[in-house]
């Protein structure tokens, strides 16, 4: 094979490592039990962009969008005061109880959502996807 053929099917890093963040999110919600059908459906989507079904770009690029919107609120969220439960801010790792301020957590969010929006919008990623459909079993 030549090196454009092999560097065309290499799936690009960030679009990886994005995956993997997605699989660890979706594993740990389902052992935590909470919401299991969007962590499942979070799944199928990391297998259909590690398939690169066309399908996956745009369930990549909808989720993206979708979580832009959620983060898009925080401010307002913020802004509600106590009258809004912001959820448990402590974590507990082998006996250690790692506690965080809700600011931490929503910059912790926002970085996270600005890094699938950079990842999922890039030329390379659209590339990776635009596999041609070849049937011939002995290429």
């Amino acid at each position: 094979m030549s090196q454009t053929a092999t560097e065309s099917y290499a799936i690009p890093k960030r679009l990886l490592l994005l995956m993997l963040l997605y699989i660890a999110a979706a594993v740990s919600g389902l052992i935590a039990g909470q919401g299991v059908i969007f962590c499942l459906l979070t799944l199928i989507m990391v297998l259909a962009v590690l398939a690169r079904h066309q399908a996956g770009l745009w369930a990549l690029r909808l989720y993206t969008l979708v979580q832009l919107a959620l983060v898009s609120f925080l401010p307002y969220i913020l802004d509600q005061g106590d009258s809004v439960a912001t959820g448990p801010n402590s974590l507990k790792i082998t006996g250690f109880e790692i506690k965080a301020p809700d600011w931490a957590i929503f910059s912790f969010l926002i970085g996270f959502c600005m890094l699938q929006v950079w990842i999922a919008f890039t030329p390379k990623v659209k590339a990776f996807f635009k596999r041609k459909m070849n049937f011939n079993l002995m290429q």
